[in-house]
């Protein structure tokens, strides 16, 4: 890869191994290494700009979660050495909440999360980043309801919802929306399932089992159990518009084909509420980053990354 070190063998490997130097080994210094000093970094709660914000982002998780690890499940890979490579990243977290911060006191609790990070990766650097964490599932395993952490979360930046827009990634770089059977059915079927109110569709044919990892930190196995989840989830919202801004499948000759899809809606909540808490009618921005395995042209797993309490935070938000 032209402009990497040459310990490097492919995209795949520079991400796993710079990950486990950085989480792993703890060597949070080497950030400096790996990412660019004006590294632009968008989650679906803030925008930040610059390596320093993520050392201190770093840091600050890890004053929490100590021992908290990023296991690498997949990482799907575009573009190229020129323009610039987009690694999507899947990580599975297991952590203990051991210090004080964000999350409040600690609790002794054990949280299991996903994140998938979008990043451009240019001469041997991450130049632009997406990430999305499913914080609700953090949230729940240490028994706080997603809306009030939102809402304590609100408070301490004076009520308001506050995100600056993410400037565009580095000149060259273009995101890809790859066209094909199976990657027009899969954002075609999103897309229909926010713009018109149907039912996402799943079939459970020629044996081969849905299993789904869903906001909260919930797995559901078979069609029957996704289309509940989803047709329940869709009833909260009217849709604005629907976009997507990255689709790639990786084709893999000695296992399944995977794809990955960045998505965002814009959308007014109307769903219900408890604990004294009042929604407003806010424009809500819903971000997710989505894998899903292919095996004989079928979804036969996915994974939908969505931070719910940033959900809760633009809803709540003065």
């Amino acid at each position: 890869m032209k402009g990497f070190d040459a310990e490097f063998h492919n995209l795949d490997h520079y991400i796993r191994v710079i990950t486990d130097r950085i989480w792993e080994g703890r060597q949070i210094d080497r950030i400096r290494d790996y990412y660019s000093d004006d590294c632009v970094v968008e989650t679906p709660s803030a925008t930040t700009v610059g390596v320093d914000a993520i050392i201190q982002g770093t840091l600050a998780t890890l004053r929490q979660f100590p021992d908290r690890r990023l296991l690498a499940e997949d990482v799907i890979i575009s573009g190229d050495e020129n323009g610039g490579f987009l690694s999507s990243h899947r990580i599975f977290s297991p952590m203990t909440h051991a210090g004080d911060g964000a999350f409040g006191k600690p609790t002794g609790h054990t949280a299991y999360a996903r994140t998938i990070a979008d990043c451009v990766c240019k001469d041997n650097r991450i130049v632009h980043e997406w990430l999305v964490r499913d914080q609700s599932a953090i949230a729940r395993a240490l028994g706080i309801p997603p809306a009030l952490l939102a809402r304590q979360w609100l408070v301490r930046s004076g009520g308001h919802f506050q995100k600056q827009i993410a400037p565009p990634p580095p000149s060259g770089y273009v995101s890809l929306v790859e066209q094909g059977d199976c990657l027009d059915q899969y954002r075609d079927q999103w897309q229909q399932y926010w713009s018109a109110g149907s039912d996402r569709c799943f079939s459970d044919s020629d044996g081969l089992p849905i299993i789904a990892s869903v906001p909260g930190g919930r797995t559901l196995v078979g069609s029957t159990a996704m289309r509940d989840f989803w047709s329940v989830w869709r009833q909260d919202w009217i849709t604005n518009s629907f976009s997507c801004e990255h689709l790639v499948i990786n084709r893999r000759a000695d296992r399944h084909d995977s794809i990955a899809m960045r998505w965002r809606v814009l959308a007014k909540y109307q769903g219900t509420h408890s604990m004294d808490i009042t929604p407003h009618d806010n424009d809500i921005e819903i971000m997710a980053i989505c894998h899903a395995d292919v095996l004989h042209g079928q979804i036969v797993r996915e994974w939908v990354v969505i931070d719910e309490i940033a959900l809760w935070m633009q809803i709540l938000s003065q």
